[in-house]
């Protein structure tokens, strides 16, 4: 069995010294390149030692710069999701890349009048692995002004009138706003950082979204944003209330705790909303009696005595309550120093 191991490594080793040499001599095959590439990344996915191999072989700098010198455009999107997948594989090539030449030559590819969706959704990929668990490109994306880009990208590439997924082209816009999401997301988060300041300047667009769309697709990035953008931070969630942010969560766990007799969808959409108005009141319950108004602690109890809820969604719920009543008690306390 040891033996058939060190075997199987050796395979993969060869391979992947054949197909850096395929790259290297198909320049002028971007079909060729490509399939390469597909390969490439078939066998680093998930696989660390074969990651970690490319990259010693120098196949990992190599794909880098084929992204940049290449003139066709599949190789550019192949060239960027293989090193994408090869540092969500191992910290070594992560940390390899993640350099702010790297992210300065993603936001040309970004800003490129001629880079099509699919381009700008392979390079948002790369930022995404970049920045994940990663103080080093968190500071990176910042300082290159990467995230500005980002920011911009998450007010232009859809229209909130216009969501018809399955219209292609919309669908396309659709999944590079999705990966913009979940890449400021990444951005703000493990660690929290100053970046949370940053991206709450689009808190009034995070809110038109919700305030004209209840679709899942919109409701779940918008939500996973927001509660990890205030979470822990009392400056940012002070201006999630000021702009209105917390009256339309309230406004939005209203309807759908009015759609969710009558659909399941509703009443797992009500769950994210109710941990997204939980992480905007945590630790600064005060500004949580804006709730009181929507009758926020009554649609929760009604939420929470649905019996299709699993343990954990309850507990989330009931963690939420205690902080939306957290404001009854310090006002209570308040009274009675008075």
């Amino acid at each position: 069995m040891e033996t058939q191991k060190v075997q199987k490594k050796q395979y993969v080793k060869t391979d992947l010294n054949l197909l850096l040499e395929c790259l290297k001599y198909q320049m002028d095959c971007p079909v060729s390149q490509k399939e390469a590439l597909i390969t490439i990344y078939s066998i680093c996915q998930q696989n660390s030692e074969a990651s970690e191999y490319f990259r010693e072989i120098g196949g990992l700098m190599f794909i880098n710069d084929l992204a940049k010198s290449s003139i066709h455009g599949i190789v550019k999107e192949a060239a960027l999701f293989t090193l994408g997948v090869i540092m969500e594989s191992n910290v070594y090539c992560q940390q390899t890349l993640c350099t702010s030449a790297l992210f300065e030559d993603l936001i040309l590819f970004l800003i490129n009048k001629d880079s099509g969706v699919n381009l700008k959704r392979m390079s948002v990929y790369v930022i995404l692995v970049l920045v994940t668990n990663n103080r080093s490109g968190q500071t990176y994306v910042r300082d290159t002004g990467c995230i500005g880009l980002l920011l911009q990208l998450f007010r232009t590439t859809l229209s909130t009138y216009e969501i018809n997924l399955s219209d292609e082209d919309t669908n396309q816009c659709y999944q590079l706003w999705s990966s913009v999401c979940s890449t400021l997301c990444a951005c703000v988060n493990n660690p929290q950082n100053d970046n949370q300041n940053i991206c709450s300047s689009i808190f009034p667009y995070a809110k038109e979204w919700l305030e004209s769309c209840t679709k899942p697709e919109i409701v779940r990035p918008i939500c996973s944003f927001v509660g990890l953008t205030v979470a822990n931070n009392s400056y940012v969630q002070k201006y999630f209330v000021s702009v209105g942010g917390l009256d339309t969560l309230a406004r939005v766990l209203t309807r759908l705790m009015h759609d969710s007799s009558m659909s399941h969808s509703s009443t797992k959409l009500a769950i994210v909303v109710t941990k997204t108005l939980d992480a905007c009141i945590a630790n600064n319950s005060t500004i949580g009696v804006v709730l009181t108004k929507y009758h926020t602690v009554s649609e929760l109890l009604k939420l929470l005595s649905y019996d299709t809820l699993d343990t954990r969604e309850k507990m989330s719920i009931i963690l939420t309550i205690g902080h939306c009543t957290e404001v009854c008690e310090w006002k209570m306390k308040g009274n009675s120093i008075k």
